[in-house]
């Protein structure tokens, strides 16, 4: 049971915060016929019931691109589509039928095994993707391969706010009555960066690694164009447009992980890959918004005696010398600089990090930030005062001194009950 209040009381804020906004979700015709699919449809029902407006959008499956003719260019504006034929459209049409039926008949379901079961979750499409022929490129004739042209999102968006689920396959109709048959990516990045969403959500039997395979969770868009130019992935670009369209975060998760949309959405730390528009963690001067932020933080290390009791009047008086690491909203670390400019000193102090973050370089480059903020301020050495975390500062270049090498004021502010220990370091 108390586990089960300490998610809730975590997962909390983030039922409150995605309350209302667009998501959109990309899976392909093998997550579909998996065997766990029912799971995930189970999953994107309770998403609708808690208020987030959801965009899906479905492929064909690996097996059924398989069966086209080879691309005929792999570059260009062609960007490695397959030519598809008057046959070929006919089959990728009724495969894509019966895949979105399967997506249909399992949201009818409601939520299985729960007061909610046999809820009415509306699904619905149509004619919202407006698509244009390929062409020819390279002399290739693409056929009935096709591009998003725009998005009805006047007809979408009424449908969102009335609380349906838009469903979308990799189909597009032209103005002149035609069928095309598009990528599944370009149509949720379509459909994202036109609805202003605020998540495009990929579901995938991979996550995002570098080339030396080591998964990547977090990637600011520089550091994902980085990635892209060195481990091409057709998932990874498609973030990087939505991103470069305005979608703040694109996710990619491994749809084989039970439960995977949830501990996304609904944690602070997910566990899939992340692409963000703007950097999801950041180092920065604390503000007055942050007291309370860093007042959680630091409290159970005053109460255990590693920091000194620091009053919430203070901590407003004092906010200016704070600096946080804050992600997603949150604040997982903190430290001040109390400078003494006369003396070219600087204190480092209340230095604190998350539990749940320790050990992951988040204290480093911190401590990095208030030593740049020290020489912007004209300082050439910092000291701390500490009773408990003395290696930790030792092994981060301070070395141990004496009381006397304080600067007058801070002597005279020597709390002997704790009889810390001295540290200071050239900068």
């Amino acid at each position: 049971m108390e586990n089960y209040v300490n998610w809730f009381r975590t997962a909390a804020p983030y039922i409150n915060a995605h309350k209302g906004k667009t998501v959109v979700l990309a899976f392909g015709g093998d997550a579909i016929t998996d065997e766990r699919f029912a799971a995930i449809v189970h999953d994107i029902a309770i998403l609708s019931t808690l208020g987030l407006k959801i965009v899906l959008v479905h492929g064909a499956g690996k097996a059924m691109d398989a069966t086209l003719p080879d691309p005929g260019i792999s570059e260009g504006a062609a960007r490695g589509r397959r030519a598809v034929s008057p046959d070929d459209l006919e089959r990728l049409t009724g495969h894509a039928g019966l895949l979105r039926a399967r997506v249909e008949a399992l949201l009818s379901m409601g939520i299985a095994n729960s007061p909610m079961h046999g809820a009415r979750i509306r699904v619905c499409g149509g004619n919202f993707v407006i698509a244009q022929p390929l062409g020819v490129h390279g002399g290739t004739d693409f056929g009935h391969a096709g591009r998003v042209r725009r998005i009805d999102r006047e007809g979408m968006s009424a449908e969102l706010g009335s609380g349906n689920i838009v469903l979308l396959s990799p189909l597009g109709y032209s103005t002149t009555g035609e069928i095309f048959y598009l990528g599944r990516d370009e149509v949720a990045v379509a459909a994202a960066t036109t609805l202003g969403a605020d998540k495009l959500v990929f579901l995938e039997d991979t996550l995002l690694t570098d080339a030396s395979g080591t998964v990547q969770r977090d990637l600011p868009l520089r550091l994902a164009q980085m990635l892209a130019a060195e481990s091409p992935s057709p998932v990874l670009d498609a973030a990087i447009v939505a991103c470069q369209g305005g979608v703040e975060r694109c996710y990619v998760l491994d749809y084989r992980h039970d439960g995977a949309l949830l501990c996304e959405l609904y944690t602070r730390d997910g566990i899939g890959s992340m692409v963000n528009r703007d950097s999801y963690e950041s180092i920065r001067v604390a503000g007055i918004e942050d007291v309370g932020g860093i007042m959680e933080l630091i409290g159970p290390l005053e109460r255990d005696g590693t920091l000194v009791r620091r009053s919430r009047e203070r901590l407003e008086l004092e906010i200016d010398c704070f600096s946080v690491v804050e992600r997603d909203g949150a604040i997982i670390a903190c430290a001040a600089l109390y400078a003494d400019t006369p003396n070219r000193s600087g204190e480092l102090a209340c230095v604190a990090t998350d539990p749940g973050y320790r050990r992951s370089g988040r204290a480093n480059r911190l401590l990095e930030h208030i030593e740049n903020r020290a020489r912007e301020a004209g300082l050439d050495r910092l000291f701390v005062l500490t009773t408990r975390t003395a290696h930790w500062f030792v092994e981060r270049g301070f070395r141990p001194t004496e009381l006397a090498n304080l600067p007058e004021k801070r002597r005279e502010l020597y709390n002997y009950q704790r009889n810390s220990q001295v540290f200071i370091k050239d900068i």
